[in-house]
């Protein structure tokens, strides 16, 4: 009798644990997904907690108060995913393709998933594309994405509290059929509101501000030197970003005579942008980027400067990318969808705004800000790094104006009126 007594008081016991563990458990769940459900879609807490879903080895930098902060993607290349500059409360700059990310679908040709700045190679048309296989027309159903700058992980080589170090190793072959076997590096860091200070040569006060550096390593491992006649490639960086309504990409250009430096814009790349969204000074290029009709800009090494930036007048953003001031002298390669008289009549900058397509449909919107690097004709064992800067602030409108002035060569207000 005792024995049973006992049995029924081990077992009253185990039951006991049961409905508490239970609904310990039941609970911990309610409360993850009340949680969740009170973080604003917008948001960079909304990205933080939809990103380390999809990605199990996602990784968040951030300052030590928490308000700068960028999510980084090893599965995705490496890619800078968003930022902030409030924290999880604050605007998330990064576009992200949740409905693709969600779907886990790998798509054949390309997978968008969006992304503050990824890794990319140039160039994407042309004989010497690496985008193509060789005698296959310049058409959509042609064109795919190298994997490995697509949906192949990049390494996690070394890791620090604001940066970290990807690496991976790629063989390519162009359109001509030209191999190029390499070794890239994609260093990121966080920078801090001294270095911002230092970089751009500014004073923040009262600034909000978020910011970051890339520096993209590509080092020829063949044994063949890369050479013009057979084809070069070259670092490219696209930044998706949150369009508003009232999106405007500003582009400080080179003065001086077209018979001299050039065109001021290039803007054919898909038919030529319609004159109410893209305005020209002598000093500055103005683009309308609000993520509703499809076009791009591109910047040559005689116009382009180390910046090209754009104001958000909804939300009261100053965005700046920077690169090393490209030299007239160097090529880049031409992406052109044609067989090309000139493959090495580049742009060093663009910016692209997305639109809906004649079928009505649309994958963002989004808009981008772009850099790429010469084209690069390394012998074996060469290298050479791209190195590129974000920079997002919000603040005083005389303080933004300041660094509007300074930098991208217009006031606010002049940003503001152009269209």
């Amino acid at each position: 009798m005792k024995s049973v007594i006992i049995k029924s008081s081990i077992l009253l016991l185990i039951l006991n644990v049961m409905t508490f563990c239970g609904s310990k458990g039941k609970k911990k769940v309610e409360e993850q997904k009340s949680t969740e459900n009170t973080i604003v879609k917008g948001t960079y807490g909304y990205d933080k907690s939809f990103l380390k879903k999809h990605y199990e080895n996602t990784i968040v930098l951030e300052s030590e108060d928490g308000k700068s902060s960028i999510i980084l993607s090893p599965e995705l290349q490496g890619r800078v995913m968003t930022s902030t500059l409030a924290g999880d409360e604050g605007m998330s700059f990064g576009w992200l393709n949740y409905d693709l990310i969600s779907s886990k679908e790998k798509k054949e040709h390309f997978n968008p998933t969006g992304g503050e700045e990824r890794f990319w190679l140039g160039p994407e048309g042309g004989q010497y594309s690496i985008y193509f296989e060789n005698d296959k027309p310049f058409e959509f159903e042609n064109w795919y994405v190298p994997a490995v700058i697509d949906t192949e992980a990049f390494e996690v080589k070394k890791r620090s509290s604001n940066s970290v170090v990807f690496q991976k190793e790629m063989n390519l072959v162009n359109y001509s059929g030209t191999k190029f076997n390499l070794d890239v590096q994609r260093n990121v860091k966080l920078l801090s509101n001294k270095q911002i200070e230092d970089l751009l040569q500014i004073t923040m006060d009262g600034l909000s501000s978020v910011a970051y550096e890339t520096e993209n390593i590509v080092k020829n491992v063949g044994d063949l030197a890369w050479e013009k006649k057979s084809g070069l490639v070259s670092i490219w960086l696209l930044s998706m970003m949150t369009p508003s309504p009232e999106v405007t990409v500003i582009a400080p250009i080179k003065e001086g005579a077209e018979s001299d430096k050039g065109i001021k814009v290039n803007d054919n790349y898909f038919g030529k942008v319609d004159a109410s969204r893209l305005k020209t000074t002598e000093k500055n290029v103005f683009f309308k980027a609000d993520g509703k009709s499809r076009g791009k800009i591109g910047f040559s090494p005689k116009r382009s400067t180390a910046f090209i930036g754009s104001y958000d007048g909804q939300n009261k953003v100053l965005t700046i990318l920077q690169i090393t001031e490209p030299k007239a002298e160097d090529k880049y390669v031409n992406s052109a969808w044609e067989l090309q008289e000139n493959p090495y009549s580049g742009d060093v900058l663009n910016s692209y705004n997305d639109g809906p397509l004649e079928d009505g449909s649309q994958m963002g919107p989004f808009y981008e800000l772009e850099s790429s690097s010469p084209a690069l004709d390394l012998k074996s064992g060469e290298s050479y790094e791209h190195t590129q800067r974000i920079y997002h602030f919000k603040g005083p409108k005389d303080v933004l104006d300041q660094i509007a002035k300074k930098i991208l060569k217009a006031s606010i207000d002049e940003i503001e009126a152009v269209f």
